[in-house]
């Protein structure tokens, strides 16, 4: 079971009983429910009285980055601020651009990603960006290396999203030793522990940007730390040996099916 897709803007009406129907009958059927984060799994705890297994993401650990897809770009190495989001309101894109717009930074915020159903929500965006010239939006990058060069390279990468579970592009931003600020809630800090800072609004993310560039060693340090911590927590190892354990239970005839009814606990 992924995040908590029902809770997205972009599902209404049909869209959101849909997700929550699913949701419900695979509690009710399933021989297994897997989640990728803790806090999806307490989820499923309090809303259905359901058993988890938790199974997160491994982390690609990207070392010796080179900067040369990053000239491309009109960048330098460890002097721009980052942004890899589509533009859904749940991933807080708009707060951090409006945020980092009201800033004092010198580096510039570099802001990949798009949504092509997301007309409104993407005009915000531009529009909280105010036309500041420090402000660059790419669009979707889809060349995997010039990516990987932008989170290894970056100030600060800035994660807002806050409905998900364990997050791909927040694991593969701690591998590439990028310094991680994120928009706090329960998915990001189990993801982060103490490896990180966090903000909550966009007078939060003018502090963190600001602070980042006062004190550059102390954020690459942040940067060393998320990339151990994505090292010891997130081992592709670690993940398939927990889905072959749960096969090889399986095989053998456990199954939590009609654990739970798949009826709601409480309303939501």
């Amino acid at each position: 079971v992924d995040g908590l897709e029902w809770k997205r803007s972009k599902w209404s009406g049909a869209g959101q009983k849909y997700y929550r129907l699913a949701e419900a009958l695979s509690v009710r059927w399933a021989d297994a429910l897997i989640a990728d984060a803790v806090g999806i799994a307490d989820y499923y705890q309090t809303e259905f009285g359901a058993s988890t297994e938790v199974i997160a993401y491994g982390a690609p650990i990207l070392e010796g980055l080179l900067t040369d897809r990053l000239a491309e770009l009109n960048l330098k190495a460890g002097e721009f601020h980052l942004v890899v989001a589509r533009f859904e309101p749940e991933n807080n894109v708009e707060m951090i651009v409006h945020g980092y717009q009201s800033s004092s930074a010198r580096h510039p915020l570099v802001v990949v990603g798009g949504a092509p159903y997301s007309d409104e929500y993407t005009q915000a965006v531009h529009s909280a960006a105010k036309d500041d010239p420090r402000i660059r939006f790419l669009g979707p990058v889809w060349d995997q290396e010039q990516l990987d060069q932008l989170y290894g390279h970056a100030t600060t990468y800035l994660h807002g999203h806050s409905v998900g579970g364990t997050n791909p592009s927040l694991l593969r931003a701690m591998g590439a030793g990028a310094a991680v600020g994120a928009f706090d809630v329960v998915f990001n800090r189990e993801v982060l522990g103490s490896e990180a800072q966090f903000f909550s609004n966009a007078s939060g993310v003018a502090k963190l940007v600001e602070s980042a560039e006062a004190d550059p060693q102390q954020i690459r340090s942040y940067g060393e730390l998320c990339r151990d911590r994505a090292l010891a927590e997130y081992r592709w190892d670690d993940v398939a040996s927990g889905y072959e354990d749960l096969a090889m239970r399986l095989s053998k005839g456990e199954t939590r099916r009609r654990e739970s009814s798949g009826r709601r606990s409480r309303d939501s």
